[in-house]
């Protein structure tokens, strides 16, 4: 075996390769900052405003990435999370903006979530018992799906794990005539201890409980598989198995079973894992961030969303 591991031979016969195409960046966009905010938990991490978010995303669009995903963080929140859904919100007024300066070159998909905008910090609108209201917050997620695609979304991403999610928002998108917009559907997305900076970063941590009515068990994964279906039943274009690398047996069992287009979220715990790590020089950050995205496209992820998605470009525009 050893005869083509030699330097010479080993890109010959590589398996599983990893390129700048593969990768979709997260992009947070907040209206309450004038200026680029670094996020405390997540190290070379920003908040970008309104008026340089265009920018961003044309820094992205130039390292060859193919695609970003946005987040919005409002300056008013409610207990229904109505400022997700206003034709002048937040996410919609960045779309317009990336769109007018960068046009169609870089794909532009928007996370479908309350979290981000409800006061309590969970994905749907709750009773007074505080129990999430599934039907009730279908309502606005389609709403909000119509609204970014009015603005110019080309792919909307629902996150919220409500039953029936997919199918609510697809018949609003056909019913407002954009039948030809993808929907990207969080499919498996696991009530993880993963998610701890992305609250920080997106000012999406929840008031009382957890999510875990409406997030996936850690332990379940034949529920995953069952999750995927219900979802690609009711439209589903592309699926997702959030986060990655505790769960690269979910998605290599989902990409084998369904061959759907796959997406896998590698998450801000991660990123926030390795970056601690390489800081305090345990880790050679470099080799570990190849080696994680790599064993994801390995597990049949077709698309990764990673925080280290222009630091990775970088290291492959330079191959």
């Amino acid at each position: 075996m050893r005869r083509l591991r030699s330097s010479k031979f080993r890109p010959f016969i590589r398996e599983t390769t990893l390129d700048v195409k593969d990768l979709i960046c997260p992009v947070f966009v907040d209206e309450t900052i004038s200026e680029p905010f670094e996020i405390n938990s997540m190290p070379g991490y920003f908040r970008h405003p309104l008026e340089t978010v265009a920018d961003e995303a044309s820094s992205i669009l130039e390292l060859g990435i193919p695609a970003v995903i946005l987040f919005g963080i409002p300056e008013k929140k409610d207990e229904t999370g109505s400022h997700a859904c206003g034709d002048d919100d937040v996410v919609q007024k960045a779309v317009r903006a990336i769109k007018q300066q960068v046009g169609d070159d870089l794909i532009v998909m928007t996370d479908l979530c309350l979290c981000e905008y409800t006061s309590h910090g969970h994905c749907g609108i709750v009773n007074e018992k505080q129990e999430i209201l599934n039907d009730p917050t279908l309502e606005i997620l389609a709403k909000t799906a119509v609204s970014h695609t009015r603005a110019g979304a080309d792919i909307v991403a629902p996150s919220g794990m409500m039953d029936g999610m997919v199918g609510a928002i697809r018949r609003a998108l056909d019913d407002n005539d954009f039948k030809d917009i993808p929907i990207m559907s969080y499919a498996a997305k696991y009530c993880s201890a993963f998610y701890g900076p992305f609250r920080e970063a997106a000012g999406s941590g929840y008031a009382f409980g957890d999510r875990a009515s409406y997030q996936m068990d850690p332990g379940n994964a034949d529920e995953a598989l069952r999750e995927v279906a219900l979802d690609i039943e009711e439209g589903a274009d592309i699926i997702m198995v959030k986060p990655a690398l505790p769960y690269l047996d979910i998605i290599y069992r989902v990409k084998k079973k369904f061959k759907m287009p796959t997406a896998a979220y590698h998450v801000s715990g991660e990123y926030a894992m390795i970056k601690a790590a390489a800081q305090n020089g345990w880790l050679d950050e470099r080799g570990v961030v190849y080696e994680s995205l790599i064993s994801i496209k390995r597990a049949g992820a077709d698309m990764i969303l990673t925080y280290f998605a222009k630091d990775m470009a970088r290291e492959l525009n330079s191959e």
